[in-house]
């Protein structure tokens, strides 16, 4: 019973208004679109007021110990798995796109190995 309106396309040429969008979402995208930062950047504009963000991204481990392998693995990873990053800080990613984050969950998924299995998921707002 909700309106929603599926857009199938980059955010850099989504031509989405300005103040239009109540809540923008990615889960697991931000690792393979290639100017992340840039993406989330045009998307804040497009939220109304008291708009947000809700996200669900994997990516660069706190664990020196697992972002060595990260590191190590990715140049192999990424041209198996899409395009996928191992190693992008979603926080900074966030933060450097004007964004902060409200509340956020960060944790190794279970049964994933740790190198591919840091997750953090949560709601950011524009900062």
């Amino acid at each position: 019973g909700l309106p929603l309106e599926w857009l199938q396309r980059g955010a850099e040429v989504a031509g989405i208004a300005p103040g239009s969008v109540d809540t923008i979402v990615t889960t697991y995208t931000l690792c393979t679109i290639h100017d992340a930062v840039g993406a989330l950047g045009v998307l804040r504009p497009a939220l109304k007021p008291g708009g947000r963000l809700l996200f669900c991204e994997h990516g660069l481990a706190p664990d020196a110990g697992v972002t060595k392998w990260q590191k190590r693995i990715e140049p192999v990873w990424r041209p198996m798995a899409g395009g996928c990053h191992l190693t992008r800080d979603v926080d900074a990613m966030l933060a450097a796109a004007g964004w902060r984050i409200d509340k956020a969950e960060r944790m190794y998924l279970p049964g994933t190995p740790r190198w591919a299995g840091y997750n953090v998921w949560g709601e950011a707002r524009p900062a």
